[in-house]
């Protein structure tokens, strides 16, 4: 042998992705709970199926989030205690939020709306395990799903915004489910309940900003001349009447 080949020996060789994806097998079950709650929320929102096999398929991707939830829940506190400092502290993890949030609308009345956030959200959080994944497969391995995914994390602040919107339109959206029968009696209490959380959320603002950007919009819009006076002073009630319903000292 000579001594070039000793001073430099041949690199350790690479792991597959099916090595890759079985050393990290929490992050594989998130992984594949996220893609599987990507096509059925694909497919409940292309009902081709027919409109049965979709309320079925808003429901498997309702639960499918409740389970990535509760694993990334477990991740990030996994000594659980029977506590309340240990309820304080799951309750301002955004995952616990979004478990919440399967558990909520799980039975209801299935509605486009609803499932957006949940559709985003694991698309969002399966694009960088995804591209992990691509590289155990090869560097330059498919190129047209790492440039779809590029997109995707380019356009992740607008994504963010989009979802928050749907958030914060879900709960008139739940009032009027309710009025029409369509809806249970507790369904927006409880949403409230969770809008206050993603409200006070620190690890995702927008929900918060976005509260703030369409009151500035509102007020703009109605201090206008030609805006009547009697839509002024409703508009103006509603304002303070939501700003009384939100969460102090965040």
């Amino acid at each position: 042998m000579s001594d070039t080949d000793q001073a430099n020996p041949p690199p350790p060789p690479r792991s597959g992705p099916v090595q890759f994806l079985l050393s990290n097998k929490l992050e594989t079950a998130m992984w594949l709970s996220r893609l599987f709650t990507v096509y059925c929320s694909v497919m409940f929102i292309l009902p081709l199926l027919g409109p049965h096999a979709a309320a079925n398929f808003y429901q498997r991707a309702l639960l499918a989030n409740a389970l990535t939830s509760a694993l990334r829940l477990h991740q990030r506190l996994p000594h659980f205690q029977l506590s309340r400092a240990f309820l304080a502290q799951a309750l301002q993890e955004d995952s616990c939020h979004y478990l919440l949030y399967s558990l909520i609308l799980v039975n209801s009345y299935p509605i486009t709306m609803s499932i957006f956030p949940v559709f985003l959200f694991s698309l969002l959080h399966a694009t960088t395990y995804t591209k992990k994944v691509l590289d155990s497969v090869g560097p330059n391995s498919l190129a047209f799903i790492r440039t779809f995914l590029d997109k995707l994390t380019s356009n992740q602040q607008n994504i963010l915004k989009f979802i928050a919107c749907n958030e914060i339109f879900l709960m008139p959206a739940t009032i009027f489910m309710l009025f029409s029968g369509q809806g249970s009696l507790l369904q927006p209490f409880i949403y409230y309940r969770f809008l206050t959380l993603r409200y006070t959320s620190r690890r995702n603002p927008y929900c918060r900003t976005l509260f703030t950007e369409l009151r500035i919009l509102l007020e703009h819009f109605i201090m206008k001349p030609t805006c009547p006076a009697f839509f002024r002073r409703m508009c103006l009630s509603s304002i303070a009447f939501i700003s009384r319903l939100a969460p102090t000292g965040v």
